[in-house]
């Protein structure tokens, strides 16, 4: 079973993603922060990362910079997924290494049906 990494600090935002993902099929590890996503990165490897940018601690940017920086979990595909809807910030999000960024509000087809994709890859 493909393996997805929810990085989230909405409590809320956190459990309807991965309620969604854990229905389609995927099984579903969760991060409230980038730090804790860093760390859980040290021991766990997700098929795919979906990754929130407005957070406490460290923003999505730098986490996906970090991600692609590590030889480790460089190849781990990032979804962005936030409420940051400007096209300034999904050149931002695309620039950082991400594979493909949604703005919050999404269709729950429109998270499901890129994750799907990108693992396809």
């Amino acid at each position: 079973m493909r393996k997805v990494l929810v990085v989230e600090d909405s409590v809320t935002q956190r459990q309807m993603i991965s309620e969604l993902l854990k229905n389609s099929g995927l099984t579903v590890t969760v991060a409230s922060n980038g730090v804790e996503a860093l760390e859980k990165l040290q021991h766990y490897t997700p098929d795919i990362v979906v990754l929130d940018i407005v957070m406490p601690q460290m923003n999505g940017y730098e986490v996906c910079r970090r991600i692609k920086a590590d030889k480790k979990t460089e190849h781990i595909p990032v979804v962005m997924c936030s409420s940051k809807g400007e096209e300034f910030d999904r050149y931002w999000g695309l620039k950082q290494g991400a594979a493909a960024y949604i703005a919050k509000p999404f269709q729950p087809t429109e998270l499901i049906g890129t994750v799907k994709q990108l693992l396809r890859k």
